[in-house]
């Protein structure tokens, strides 16, 4: 067989292969057994809510075991194609057998990547937070590239951006803001964001043009809907108003509408200031607050809580997951998976599927992925 569809051949199958154990295959199977059981029981729709919750676990399920199912026959079926072709020494079906391993490769990692998001959150919106390390204003312009990098991301994807909270720097950038993003799956694809990004750069605001290190820390949360109860205690809660620093008119300007709430027990602290009303802000601030405690929660549940609370830790050296390079050579590279681009530019437009796609396969691998050139 020819060395490019061998190559195909093996991308297919690391693919089934990640897919067959994050579904834990044998489990997956008796897990459908029981939903399709549950789903022909007519007392299931006493209780609707329970109801949706378990057809929405059933079709991913069934969607994701026939994905798996209908490529590994495919792969099969070309296969045989291909080798056929080769006897009979028919080029043209030869290069129609790579082409269809093309697509084959292609698909397998869409639904790789598709049954990858299908967490407890995954499918929910998100917020976005951004805050900037010690190094004034280097480390603000940063904050704010990078502000601009998950904007562009989640444009790309076709998300809704809506920013919640944002306080500048004293002579550039920002010191921190939120973004809500909208969007199918938009806390699945982004989750793997959270942690310490590096900057290395010649700095524009430095006259001697020397080479400076920045940091900034990106904490990613569900915005959870009205069905999910999360308790909190009032005297838990430490609610300080302040001005809006932002545009918005007079109003904005001249009143304490702003609202930052700190959930005392946890420190979690959540702000609001993109409406005019400190009663809006406060209802907003609210919301994020118990979308933070409820992705504390479920971080409790994975093995990775260390990895992914990294935005609580010092925003410096160690906890950093990705490094961005500019000089003196270019280059943006993934600490944990080994994923690379050459063209920093095109990651910082919005480029980040390929990261997001290879920290979320390396949840289910704990295996880090060869360097990969993706320019």
């Amino acid at each position: 067989m020819r060395a490019e569809a061998e190559a195909h051949v093996i991308q297919i199958k690391q693919a089934l292969d990640l897919l067959r154990r994050f579904l834990d295959w044998d489990r997956a199977l008796r897990r459908l057994d029981e939903l399709n059981a549950a789903a022909e029981d007519p007392s299931l729709w006493n209780d609707p809510k329970k109801a949706q919750s378990l057809m929405r676990e059933r079709r991913r399920l069934d969607e994701a075991i026939t994905a798996y199912r209908d490529i590994e026959r495919e792969l099969e079926d070309t296969i045989g194609l291909i080798e056929l072709a080769e006897e009979e020494g028919d080029e043209g079906m030869v290069d129609d057998g790579v082409a269809a391993l093309a697509e084959l490769a292609k698909r397998a990692e869409r639904d790789k990547v598709a049954a990858l998001l299908s967490g407890e959150a995954d499918a929910s919106d998100c917020y976005i937070e951004i805050n900037s390390g010690a190094g004034g204003t280097e480390s603000n312009d940063w904050a704010e590239m990078l502000a601009r990098m998950y904007a562009r991301w989640a444009e790309r994807r076709g998300f809704k951006v809506e920013l919640i909270d944002r306080h500048p720097g004293e002579q550039a950038g920002i010191k921190s803001c939120t973004y809500l993003i909208k969007g199918e799956n938009a806390y699945g694809w982004a989750k793997t964001e959270s942690g310490v990004h590096r900057l290395v750069r010649i700095s524009p605001y430095d006259s001697n043009a020397r080479r400076h290190t920045s940091f900034t820390s990106v904490w990613v949360y569900p915005a959870i809907d009205d069905d999910i109860e999360i308790e909190i205690n009032e005297k838990d809660l430490k609610i300080d108003t302040y001005r809006s620093s932002g545009a918005g008119g007079q109003h904005v300007n001249t009143t304490d509408s702003a609202v930052r709430i700190t959930h005392i027990p946890t420190g979690i602290v959540a702000a609001c200031q993109n409406e005019r009303s400190q009663h809006k802000n406060r209802a907003t601030a609210m919301k994020m607050l118990k979308a933070r405690l409820y992705e504390a929660e479920l971080q409790k549940r994975e093995a990775e809580a260390a990895a992914t609370q990294a935005a609580k830790t010092d925003i410096g050296w160690g906890h950093q997951i990705r490094s961005y390079v500019l000089q003196p050579y270019q280059m943006v590279k993934d600490l944990r998976t080994g994923v690379v681009n050459t063209q920093p530019q095109l990651v910082l437009d919005g480029e980040l599927d390929a990261y997001m796609a290879a920290a979320l396969s390396q949840r289910v691998t704990g295996e880090k992925v060869a360097v990969e050139d993706i320019d």
